[in-house]
C-alpha cells in the first residue's frame, strides 16, 4: 500500500511455484505497478518446472497492472546458449507484449555467467523478428514509461 501511495512501482522477486500469491498481491493492489523480475526466476529446469513457470508466467500477464523484466536470464541457466535462453525470453514477450515486457541487464550479478555483450546480443538476436516499435518497447520505452524515467523520445 505505501508503494501506491508514494507512486512507486513494486518490484517483485518470486519463484513460479509462488504464482498464487503474487496473483493475490496484485489483485490486492489493483493501483499500483508490478514488475516481475528475472523472467519469474524459471529456477526449475526440468519439464515439469518449465511447465510450472511457463503456466505462472501466464497467468500473471493476465493482470494488466504486471510488467515483467526480461533480467538476468542466465541465473537459472548458467551453461546457458542462445537455444536456451530463446524459449524463455520469446514465453515472456509473448505472455506480456512488448509494451509490458522490458529487458533488464541485472548486472553486475549477471555477469557471474555472461557478459553484458553477450546478454544483450542474445537479447538483439533474440527480439531480431520483431517490429523496430516493439524492439524499442522492449529496449526502451516500456521501461521508460513504467518507471517514469522521462526520458523524451527523439
Amino acid at each position: 500500500a505505501a508503494a501506491g501511495r508514494h507512486g512507486l512501482v513494486f518490484d517483485l522477486l518470486m519463484y513460479p511455484w509462488q504464482a498464487e500469491s503474487a496473483l493475490r498481491l496484485v489483485a490486492d493492489f489493483p493501483d499500483i505497478t508490478f514488475a516481475i523480475n528475472h523472467c519469474g526466476s524459471p529456477a526449475d529446469r526440468s519439464a515439469e518446472g518449465m511447465a510450472t513457470w511457463r503456466h505462472a508466467i501466464a497467468a500473471l500477464a493476465r493482470a494488466d497492472n504486471v510488467t515483467i523484466k526480461i533480467s538476468d536470464p542466465v541465473a537459472y541457466d548458467p551453461d546457458w546458449t542462445l537455444d536456451s535462453l530463446r524459449p524463455v525470453v520469446a514465453h515472456c514477450i509473448e505472455c506480456f507484449g512488448p509494451g509490458r515486457a522490458m529487458f533488464a541487464s541485472d548486472f553486475p550479478v549477471t555477469g557471474l555467467h555472461a557478459s553484458f555483450a553477450a546478454i544483450y546480443d542474445a537479447f538483439h538476436t533474440i527480439a531480431g523478428a520483431l517490429s523496430p516499435g516493439e524492439q524499442r518497447d522492449l529496449f526502451f520505452a516500456t521501461a521508460n514509461r513504467v518507471y517514469r524515467v522521462g526520458i523524451e523520445e527523439g
